[in-house]
């Protein structure tokens, strides 16, 4: 029986570190954290201008000669800080531009501008749009008319 004794100690303590590696038993994914929801983009001021100075618009307004050359579209947006918005740019239903703004603080001004050719007169408009496509703003204006 001595000789019987050292082999069922040996047993049982091979049988405990076997139990302490069993991988038949896949422990359950840890739950992955929820997203944070999305910060609603709100658009304090949205207007086209002739040009932007020290981050205000200058020479406003929804008519603007033909040989006008260049337009801003400018806004100010609040609750996008680390997001990005999107200026649309269409010439009557023509996308003509699409340029994407990074939003580094809330409240944020930011703006993108557009050469208009003096030959494309008529009816244009801008879209603030968030990440995902919404429209946020439309802005319309005549070129030359």
């Amino acid at each position: 029986m001595t000789r019987i004794t050292p082999f069922i100690a040996l047993v049982l303590l091979g049988t405990g570190g076997l139990a302490a590696q069993d991988t038949t038993k896949a422990a359950a994914p840890a739950a992955a954290p929820a997203a944070a929801p999305a910060a609603a983009v709100d658009v304090a001021e949205a207007v086209v201008a002739k040009a932007v100075v020290d981050r205000q618009p200058q020479d406003t307004g929804s008519t603007f000669p033909a040989d006008v050359g260049q337009l801003v579209c400018w806004t100010k947006v609040a609750g996008a800080e680390g997001a990005s918005i999107h200026h649309v740019w269409f010439h009557g239903d023509t996308q003509v531009g699409d340029v994407e703004l990074q939003v580094g603080g809330s409240p944020w001004r930011t703006w993108s501008k557009k050469t208009v050719p003096a030959d494309w007169t008529g009816a244009w408009h801008v879209e603030v749009r968030d990440a995902a496509g919404t429209v946020l703003k439309r802005i319309d204006f005549t070129v030359g008319q």
